[in-house]
């Protein structure tokens, strides 16, 4: 296995705290580059690995990147750091440009300005929009529908635009995450309805059929990993997903792994938006495919708020745009 130095943006969030811990331990070269709005805590046992370093900084001050990127010979980059989700995204619609667009331009352009062999974007699903056809590809046109998607959508393009024959560059369309992370997320489908389960004994849906393409976040690490070396994937875009599930049946898989007795509340909604994800091309193309499902992220999860490692489970610590809500001016230094 190749040894790689690698920078990776927003590495103390929810996805970066579960992937560098197995990047480290695969024996790479680990920079993370955030600006910790959600602490340090995540990756500060990382500290103590050889190897391992953290540089504090924001993706739109392209001055602190290019030092960044100077300091270190980076070989592979994968860019994680984003504002979060399309109802945090629709907080501060200046925010969310400067960070998801430009701030990751900054990224892209320094990268291949520096070296950087190979880029790993994550973009996500979200970049399709709402779809009538039962088998959502990588081949579609994409359709956003939101700012958070627009911008995911329009960092590909950029993505495209400067991938040559020594800048390889891949996005990952990736699925709703789940499951258990140092920086725990419960504003996400299977982590909300297990928090409900085990803390509120109760379950609430709204509507319940629609349909929502899932992933274990130790299978979206896993990906990544792969990604790291994975041959003739320049220039291409995976869709990354284990299921597609309605809400209702979401619902039933984390009740029956809780407790069979907890009910379910349905109320009726207007919003009735679905979303399906074809992830056949990963398996085709690099024989890969998830190993997890929605089962095992509730497991983890009720693991975890077993062993106490949830403290103050309804903090906004765990919801982004409520935490984004209470402290924009953090976000509002360089948009």
């Amino acid at each position: 296995m190749n040894r790689h130095r690698i920078l990776v943006t927003g590495g103390a969030g929810y996805i970066g705290s579960v992937l560098c811990p197995r990047l480290v331990q695969e024996g790479h070269e680990v920079c993370v580059y955030d600006g910790f709005f959600f602490g340090r805590k995540p990756v500060s046992d990382l500290l103590q690995k050889p190897g391992f370093s953290l540089e504090e900084g924001d993706i739109r001050d392209r001055g602190r990147l290019e030092q960044v990127f100077r300091a270190h010979a980076f070989d592979r980059v994968i860019h994680l750091a984003a504002v979060s989700n399309d109802p945090s995204s629709e907080l501060d619609a200046d925010i969310t440009r400067s960070v998801n667009l430009e701030g990751t331009r900054n990224v892209m352009e320094l990268a291949r300005q520096a070296g950087v062999a190979r880029f790993l974007y994550a973009s996500s699903a979200s970049v399709y929009g709402l779809r009538e056809e039962s088998r959502v590809t990588e081949d579609l046109e994409l359709q956003p529908l939101t700012l958070y998607a627009r911008y995911k959508g329009e960092g590909e393009e950029i993505l495209s635009g400067l991938v040559g024959r020594d800048f390889e560059g891949v996005s990952v369309r990736s699925a709703t995450v789940c499951g258990m992370s140092p920086r725990l997320r419960l504003d996400l489908t299977v982590n909300i309805l297990t928090h409900q389960a085990i803390c509120r004994r109760k379950i609430s849906v709204f509507g319940g059929d629609q349909v929502r393409p899932n992933v274990h976040v130790r299978d979206l690490v896993d990906f990544y990993t792969l990604l790291l070396d994975a041959p003739g994937v320049s220039g291409e875009a995976f869709n990354v997903s284990e299921s597609n599930a309605t809400v209702r049946e979401i619902a039933e898989i984390v009740r029956d792994e809780i407790d069979g007795n907890i009910p379910i509340e349905v109320t009726p909604t207007n919003d009735n938006r679905s979303y399906r994800l074809d992830a056949s091309k990963v398996t085709r193309q690099l024989g890969w495919k998830p190993g997890r499902g929605i089962v095992d992220a509730v497991r983890d999860l009720a693991a975890a708020f077993a062993d106490g490692r949830v403290p103050e489970p309804e903090s906004s610590r765990y919801r982004n745009v409520a935490l984004m809500s209470e402290k924009l001016d953090f976000w509002r230094r360089f948009a």
